[in-house]
C-alpha cells in the first residue's frame, strides 16, 4: 500500500510540474552513482545533480522514499540506467514516462543486439553494461545530447565537455588494456559475488563467474556454492573477489567451502560492480573505480 501511495504521488506531483530551471541551471536527478559521476563531468557548473543513490547501494533492490518525491518531482531531467537495473524503480519512471519524456533510460539508447542476453531481468539483457567502456561512451554523448536540447545556451559548453571526458575514456580504456596484458589469458577468469563483470569478461577476455547470478534479489544456494567451490578447485583459482555493494558473507562461504575441500583460494579485493566508492576518493570516480578494478583483479591473479 505504501509503495501505492508513493508511486501516486510521484506521478501526480510530476504531471502538475512546470520546469523551471533553479538559479538559471538544470535540475538533474540520477540513480546509480556512476550516472551521477557521469553527468557531473558533462553538465559542469551548468547543472544541479542529485543522486539517488550512494556509495554501496546496490540498485537491484533500491527502493524510491518520501525524501525521493521532492527531487524527482523538480527535475528537469532524470538519467537513469534502465534495462531493469533499478528493479524497484522501473514502475516509477515508467508511469511518469507516460506524461513526459524527461526519464532517460540510458541503456535503452544500445544497440540491443550487441548486449548480453540475461533472462534474470525483464528487459532481458545484462543491464550491467557500465563495464565497457564504449558503452558508457555511448551514454556521454545521450547525456551531452539530452542536457544540450534542454539547455541550448549552455551547448557548447557541454560538447566541450563531452570531449574532454570522451578523451578521458578512451586514455582510460588503453591503460585498462596494457595492465590487463601483464595476466596470461590461462588466468583470466574472475570469480566474484554476482554476475556484474560479463561485459568486462567480454571486452577484456576474462571468463565471468557470479555465485548469485546477474541480480542480487536472488540468494546463492548451498548447491551453488558447492558447484562453484569445485570449479576453482578444477581451474586452480587463485583469488575470489567481494563486491561493495554485496554482502561479504556470500564469498567467505564460497572460501570456507573450498577450504573443506583441502584447498586453498584468496579473497582477492573487494570491487565496486553496481555502486562507486566513497565520494572524494578516486574510486569515487567512474574512471578511478575502474582502474582500481583492474589493477585488484591483475595483481591478485597473477
Amino acid at each position: 500500500m505504501k509503495k501505492n501511495i508513493l508511486l501516486v504521488l510521484i506521478i501526480v506531483s510530476f504531471s502538475c510540474k512546470k520546469e523551471t530551471p533553479s538559479n538559471g541551471k538544470l535540475n538533474i536527478v540520477t540513480t546509480t552513482t556512476m550516472i551521477t559521476d557521469l553527468v557531473k563531468n558533462i553538465g559542469g557548473d551548468y547543472v544541479n545533480v542529485q543522486g539517488l543513490m550512494g556509495s554501496g547501494v546496490d540498485p537491484h533492490l533500491y527502493k524510491a522514499s518520501e525524501g525521493d518525491v521532492t527531487k524527482l518531482v523538480e527535475a528537469n531531467v532524470i538519467f537513469y540506467n534502465g534495462l531493469h537495473l533499478e528493479g524497484k524503480l522501473v514502475e516509477v519512471f515508467e508511469k511518469m514516462g507516460s506524461a513526459t519524456k524527461t526519464p532517460i533510460a540510458l541503456g535503452e539508447e544500445l544497440d540491443k543486439k550487441t548486449l548480453i542476453g540475461s533472462d534474470y531481468f525483464a528487459s532481458n539483457y545484462d543491464p550491467h553494461v557500465w563495464f565497457d567502456i564504449d558503452y558508457f561512451k555511448q551514454f556521454a554523448n545521450k547525456v551531452a545530447q539530452v542536457l544540450s536540447e534542454k539547455d541550448p545556451k549552455n551547448a557548447e559548453a557541454y560538447s566541450k565537455n563531452l570531449e574532454t571526458y570522451l578523451e578521458k575514456l578512451t586514455a582510460l580504456k588503453t591503460k585498462v588494456v596494457t595492465i590487463i596484458n601483464e595476466l596470461p589469458k590461462d588466468k583470466r577468469i574472475l570469480v566474484t559475488a554476482h554476475d556484474a563483470f560479463n561485459y568486462f569478461g567480454k571486452a577484456y577476455d576474462f571468463e565471468v563467474v557470479g555465485l548469485q547470478g546477474l541480480s542480487t534479489a536472488t540468494e546463492a544456494g548451498v548447491k551453488d556454492v558447492q558447484k562453484l567451490s569445485a570449479f576453482i578447485i578444477e581451474k586452480n583459482i587463485k583469488a575470489i573477489f567481494v563486491e561493495s555493494s554485496v554482502p561479504k558473507r556470500t564469498i567467505e562461504a564460497l572460501q570456507a567451502a573450498v577450504k573443506s575441500k583441502n584447498h586453498e583460494v584468496a579473497i582477492g579485493g573487494t570491487l565496486y560492480s553496481d555502486a562507486l566508492g566513497n565520494a572524494g576518493t578516486a574510486e569515487g570516480t567512474y574512471i578511478g573505480m575502474f582502474e582500481y578494478n583492474v589493477n585488484t583483479i591483475v595483481n591478485a591473479l597473477k
